[in-house]
């Protein structure tokens, strides 16, 4: 499935409606990152960017005009040059960029014009520049910094975009639904792995193998294997070989792992116990029975109007129950007794990032893709894990976008 130019030509003219009149916006796809004196890390565009243009080649620019109530876009592109792309790769047609971006060819310009554009609109006193001030790219800060020394008026456009990108349409939930689907997959195919002795290396590269199998190759953030206690770790996303690093008989494997599709994210962490329990009394058992507890509250809670913060002060309230029952915190217990063992948020928004734009304290909203991911770490137990999947919000409550997976049997490994 791909993403088509309709989506990407719409956000522009929303993001246009939404300007000030007499505004010049700049955008930019943002710049390689170099990971020696030959070569690149490989290249995720600014997601702004793409979500206006779909493009992820590095170097592009594009410029949105709103000037006396008529639209106009210019992208600005490399052009083809045999003896640079005979060492830097194959640059891409004009006819290409068009096809993906719904930009009109005419519209699209050789990146070495940029400078004179930007000097010519800069000479219109009427025009006020705005660029993405949340952009983790240098080009746009650079830009901004040229504007101030300049002294010309500029607006911040990120707050916009971010409102735009809050609310996923049905082709961005249709590319989180695939991404969470490849990698299930992926995690089906690396369970089969799982037994006394296997390492978190092999399970490591067996899951980013089979994600990149299915067309996804840069995946949505490092991919987390943890061993045992290793889970306390909760970004523990450089797996080892041996020690720790290994899985035992009766032990357990924290995995947290997204594939992305057309530039969206998904967000799954999975559990798998290392044998067959040998009782309920089995402490990784009766966790699990309160991640499922949290995880089925949980999704009953999400719905339009409700917040972040509300949704983490229900799962404190089943949690530090639980705790009390087990007595590892005491019956009249505070925030801080829970936060002691559920060290990390619920949920966090999802679309282009993994932990996507916007604000910690907005409201829920239909169309809001959210990650679901209760947590609970007993290190007197040795015991702690988290299982996560991705939801849209609905008119009324949320839908699951991944399978929802957390029954004991898909859970032991044997």
């Amino acid at each position: 499935m791909v993403i088509g130019p309709v989506f990407f030509t719409n956000n522009r003219k929303k993001l246009l409606d939404k300007l000030p009149d007499n505004t010049a916006a700049f955008i930019f796809s943002g710049e390689e990152k170099k990971m020696d004196s030959d070569s690149c890390y490989r290249f995720l565009p600014d997601r702004n960017f793409f979500y206006l243009t779909g493009l992820e080649k590095p170097g592009f620019m594009l410029i949105l005009i709103k000037k006396e109530g008529a639209l106009s876009e210019s992208l600005f592109a490399p052009v083809h040059d045999s003896m640079k792309e005979r060492w830097t790769g194959k640059r891409m047609d004009f006819s290409k960029i068009s096809e993906i971006s719904g930009i009109a060819e005419t519209c699209i310009r050789d990146r070495d014009t940029f400078a004179d554009e930007v000097f010519k609109l800069a000479a219109d006193n009427s025009l006020r520049f705005a660029v993405d001030g949340s952009s983790v790219m240098e080009a746009p800060r650079s830009f901004a910094e040229r504007c101030r020394k300049q002294s010309k008026e500029h607006m911040d456009i990120s707050n916009i975009l971010t409102g735009m990108r809050l609310v996923k349409s049905d082709e961005e939930i249709d590319s989180i639904v695939e991404a969470a689907r490849v990698t299930e997959e992926a995690l089906a195919e690396m369970k089969k792995l799982i037994k006394p002795g296997v390492s978190e290396y092999e399970l490591y590269t067996k899951l980013e193998y089979e994600m990149a199998k299915r067309s996804s190759m840069l995946y949505a953030f490092e991919t987390i294997v943890s061993c045992g206690t290793n889970s306390f770790y909760l970004h523990h996303s450089d797996p080892e070989r041996d020690g720790d690093g290994i899985a035992k008989e009766g032990s357990f494997i924290q995995v947290d792992v997204g594939a992305r599709v057309n530039g969206y994210c998904a967000d799954i962490s999975r559990v798998y116990f290392v044998g067959r329990p040998d009782s309920d009394d089995d402490r990784r058992v009766k966790l699990l029975g309160l991640i499922r507890e949290l995880r089925k509250a949980a999704f009953a809670f999400i719905a339009p109007g409700k917040t972040f913060a509300e949704l983490n002060s229900q799962m404190y309230d089943i949690a530090g129950k639980w705790l009390a029952e087990q007595g590892l915190i005491n019956d009249n217990f505070s925030k801080d007794d829970v936060t002691s063992y559920y060290w990390h948020n619920t949920s966090h928004f999802l679309g282009l990032d993994v932990h996507d734009v916007g604000p910690r304290d907005s409201v829920f909203a239909c169309g809001n893709c959210l990650a679901v991911e209760p947590g609970v770490y007993i290190p007197e137990w040795g015991v702690g894990f988290r299982i996560e999947d991705d939801v849209v919000l609905t008119t009324d409550g949320c839908r699951l976008l991944s399978s929802g997976a957390d029954d004991l049997e898909g859970i032991i490994a044997e």
